[in-house]
């Protein structure tokens, strides 16, 4: 008996290339996202360990600078991670659906963990320098880190609780025009 399975995850052999969604059964926006959501987290923590360790100790400069560079390649990839998710919102929903709203919800957080993510670094480069975290920034990056785990957990109830863009998810109420939200374990809108 068999108890590995390898190529059908990864062969592209079979799939409709769906553009900048990516291909049936492989969309590229799932995978962009653990970028920026890891980074942000990440940059948070090293700002925190920077602050606790102060001016005095160089290790805390490296913590400070190592956010930087993080929270500079998470906003870099979620550029990607945008651009991607945007073109499954409009071509992986449709308008009145529960699943819509709930795209809608994430749609906002992540673009609003972006501009912070961008303010960040506009005002860590003004202040790079030899010294640890400025507690002001500590704050922001804690701010967005708390904010990209909250629209994470939104997307991924797309995802795991909706099946949006799972090929196999089948029919679902949730893709069905409703003002009533089914939630985890519902089968239909009461």
């Amino acid at each position: 008996m068999r108890r590995f399975s390898v190529r059908p995850a990864l062969t592209l052999k079979g799939r409709t290339f769906k553009g900048p969604r990516g291909f049936s059964g492989k969309p590229f926006h799932p995978p962009l996202t653990d970028i920026p959501i890891g980074a942000y987290v990440l940059a948070a923590v090293f700002d925190v360990i920077s602050l606790v360790g102060g001016d005095h100790h160089r290790w805390a400069q490296d913590f400070w600078h190592a956010g930087t560079y993080t929270f500079i390649g998470g906003a870099a990839v979620s550029v990607l991670a945008a651009v991607t998710g945007f073109f499954d919102w409009w071509r992986s929903s449709q308008a009145g659906t529960q699943a819509r709203r709930t795209a809608n919800t994430h749609a906002l957080i992540m673009v609003t963990v972006t501009v912070l993510a961008l303010a960040d670094i506009a005002l860590r480069l003004s202040s790079y320098d030899d010294r640890s975290a400025p507690a002001g920034l500590t704050v922001l990056s804690v701010v967005i880190a708390v904010l990209v785990s909250v629209g994470a957990t939104y997307g991924g109830s797309l995802v795991f609780d909706y099946g949006f863009n799972v090929e196999t998810a089948g029919d679902s109420p949730v893709w069905h025009p409703s003002e009533v939200d089914v939630l985890p374990g519902e089968h239909n809108a009461s």
